[in-house]
């Protein structure tokens, strides 16, 4: 703290400084990154903690990664994503409903993984404002199709259901979709930990007329029990489940038990990941309604629906 004032002068010289009060400084990024350097050099890092506007308190030791997904914000401000279809179908191998699939797009057409954009996103505190607009490219690719279509959302990035899903129930309004043509997918079904909070979110779909999934689902007595409070309108086997299934035992056991507790809960069972007809055909023959995966179609754009 010694050094405190001098580096508060420093930062007021360069025009970095927004506030200093206590032993707190307020910084523009460009400051944070001059910061972090000095830090480095003559500071003990590990006494050091900082946040990214009023986000939580990290250890300085996270500062850099943070800095570096500063692209992040671009492509939220730009909203650089688009939604790709992949079909859902019945027993019959007709087309059910599509899942809608956020990709992203650099202004130079190259494709960002969404690994990359949902890590920088998690980074930067910025998931909510990521997920949102995900949701909205959703709604509006669901507009060019008369099918179901079931789109992902991340229960932790919603703060009040009310608030934060008003923007994409009025947007469906206004496009003309109608709200039993929408599914809400959770998705890291596994992650959840407040399902006091998922409950409200899933409320508050199902009061405006819309249906919800959850998604990845597997084997564990968490999971089963998430699913008893929450009874999902339709539920999707893992695909580590699905794939191979008709010729593992165990595989066969835990879809089994899954289609069980489905029946059980009056959920739509759909197996997800689907690539050889073998797994189609025992999955479908055990009793599994809907089905997901390359053996049906990969994702596309959604000037695909449009055309075909």
């Amino acid at each position: 703290m010694s050094i405190y004032p001098e580096v508060v002068r420093h930062m007021e010289r360069n025009g970095e400084l927004m506030r200093a009060e206590g032993g707190s400084l307020v910084v523009s990024e460009a400051g944070m990154k001059d910061f972090l350097d000095f830090c480095q050099d003559h500071m003990e890092p590990d006494e050091v903690v900082f946040r990214l506007d009023e986000g939580k308190w990290r250890t300085l030791s996270e500062a850099e990664d943070i800095l570096e997904s500063e692209w992040i914000d671009e492509v939220i401000r730009k909203q650089q994503v688009t939604s790709h279809a992949q079909p859902i179908v019945d027993a019959g191998a007709e087309i059910y409903a599509h899942e809608m699939l956020a990709r992203f797009y650099r202004e130079d057409g190259s494709v960002i993984f969404p690994g990359e954009i949902f890590g920088a996103a998690r980074k930067r505190d910025r998931l909510y404002a990521l997920d949102r607009i995900c949701r909205m490219a959703a709604v509006r690719a669901a507009s060019f199709t008369d099918k179901k279509a079931f789109i992902n959302f991340i229960p932790t990035s919603i703060y009040s259901p009310e608030f934060c899903l008003k923007s994409t129930t009025m947007l469906a309004d206004r496009l003309g979709v109608d709200s039993g043509r929408l599914v809400f997918e959770v998705v890291e079904t596994e992650n959840v930990e407040d399902t006091d909070h998922l409950k409200r979110i899933l409320t508050f779909y199902k009061e405006k007329g819309f249906r919800y999934a959850l998604d990845d689902v597997g084997e564990g007595y968490s999971t089963l029990e998430l699913l008893s409070n929450l009874q999902p309108h339709y539920m999707k086997l893992d695909m580590k489940y699905v794939q191979g299934v008709a010729a593992d035992p165990q595989k066969q056991r835990t879809a089994s038990a899954f289609l069980t507790e489905a029946k059980k809960l009056g959920s739509v069972p759909l197996a997800e990941g689907i690539e050889s007809e073998e797994d189609f055909e025992w999955l479908k023959e055990k009793g599994y309604q809907l089905f997901q995966g390359y053996l049906f179609g990969k994702p596309a754009p959604i000037s695909s629906l449009v055309e075909g």
